[in-house]
């Protein structure tokens, strides 16, 4: 079991890797962990997630009061989602917010990724829903998320970005990259005049298949 400076540091090295993978530009995004029942670290407002240090994070509860926090780095606004998952879902101990180009241009276009295009996706996701827009830093946001978040895995949200949920939080970060590779094929097929769908049939043996190993 990891210590609680271990999550922290672990949150500040998967911000690196967001913005070194331009899924986040400036201060944007929020990562989040919960490490007991009733306590959550989550990253800062106003820090690049590129330049986090571990005790620049946030300690908070289930109800987003603060139990910890350095001087002048307050938990973002956002993290009303966040909770909105740990909330909902007792299984869930991590949630990762981003704004990847490729999946937040279909969140701009009011799309959200529902084309069976590759057998990965469709095991992994199923589909990326887009769940209808909220005004930022009210509880429009997780109103519009709560009925997405026991049957999908991530969900796109309306002119704002992505959000990825998990176990753990390498596997919440590991589906972020997995949303914005989706998006992207998808961006790109279209370019090409359009992807080329599996059809019934094609799903259908796959859905078996899947069927016979869970």
């Amino acid at each position: 079991m990891q210590s609680e400076q271990e999550i922290r540091e672990e949150i500040c090295e998967i911000g690196r890797r967001m913005y070194g993978r331009r899924m986040v530009a400036a201060n944007d995004g929020n990562i989040s962990v919960r490490f007991s029942e009733n306590e959550i670290l989550c990253t800062p407002t106003g820090v690049s997630k590129g330049f986090m240090k571990p005790e620049q994070l946030c300690k908070i509860d289930l109800s987003g009061k603060i139990l910890e926090m350095a001087e002048g780095f307050g938990p973002s606004s956002e993290v009303k989602m966040h909770l909105r998952v740990y909330q909902k879902r007792s299984d869930i101990s991590a949630v990762v917010h981003a704004h990847p180009i490729f999946a937040t241009s279909f969140a701009v276009m009011g799309r959200g990724l529902d084309s069976p295009i590759m057998p990965e996706v469709i095991v992994n996701f199923g589909k990326v829903p887009l769940a209808p827009y909220g005004t930022p830093s009210t509880a429009e946001i997780p109103d519009a998320i709560e009925p997405y978040l026991q049957d999908y895995q991530a969900i796109l949200l309306e002119h704002h970005g992505a959000l990825t949920w998990a176990k753990d939080l390498q596997t919440a970060y590991m589906k972020m990259e997995s949303v914005e590779f989706y998006a992207e094929l998808l961006y790109r097929t279209t370019q090409l005049g359009g992807p080329r769908e599996l059809d019934e049939e094609k799903l259908e043996r796959l859905y078996q298949v899947i069927g016979m190993q869970k």
